[in-house]
C-alpha cells in the first residue's frame, strides 16, 4: 500500500464503476479517458482482451475489466469508457461501465484489502478507500496482467 502514499497525505484517484461497485486507480497512472470505440480483434488473445485500437498512432490492447475479474457482463452503454492507463512498461486501455469522478482521498482513509471483495482476487487490490458511507476498491493496475499475459500482448502487437 506504500505506493499510494504521497507527501501530502492524500492521493488523487480516477473513480469508475463496474456494475454497482466503485473502483479507483491513481490518476498518475491514467493517460486519458475516451468514449468506447470498437477494438480490432486479435487472434489467440486471452478472453478478457477485447482487441487493439489505434490511439493517435499507438497500438494499444483493450482489456474488459469485467471479463478479467469474472464479473457479470452487461451490454456496453453510452457511459462506457476506455481508460488508457500505464501498466508497468505497457500502455493498455481498460473498459469500464462509467467514469464517475476524480477525487482526493486521505491516505488515512485507506484500509488494507480484505481477503475477497466482489469475487476479485486480492492480488488486484491495493486497498479499500472510505469516502463517507461509500467504499472504493483501489486497484493495483500493475497486477491486472501477469508477466506472461504482458509478454503475450507485446508479441501480438
Amino acid at each position: 500500500m506504500s505506493e499510494l502514499r504521497v507527501d501530502s497525505g492524500e492521493i488523487q484517484l480516477v473513480v469508475f464503476k463496474l456494475g454497482t461497485e466503485e473502483y479507483g486507480v491513481p490518476i498518475t497512472q491514467v493517460q486519458e479517458i475516451n468514449r468506447l470505440i470498437t477494438p480490432t480483434k486479435i487472434p489467440q488473445a486471452p478472453n478478457f482482451v477485447e482487441g487493439i485500437i489505434n490511439l493517435r498512432g499507438n497500438i494499444i490492447p483493450i482489456i474488459d475489466l469485467k471479463k478479467r475479474f469474472g464479473l457479470a457482463l452487461e451490454e456496453y452503454t453510452a457511459n462506457t469508457r476506455i481508460i488508457v492507463v500505464n501498466v508497468g512498461k505497457h500502455t493498455v486501455g481498460i473498459i469500464v461501465d462509467a467514469v464517475t469522478e476524480v477525487l482526493r482521498l486521505a491516505t488515512a482513509s485507506i484500509e488494507p484489502p480484505p481477503p475477497m471483495i466482489s469475487s476479485i482476487a486480492v492480488d488486484y487490490l491495493k486497498g479499500v478507500g472510505k469516502v463517507g458511507e461509500r467504499l472504493l476498491i483501489l486497484l493495483d493496475l500493475d497486477k491486472i496482467l501477469t508477466e506472461r499475459e504482458k509478454a503475450q500482448l507485446a508479441g501480438a502487437l
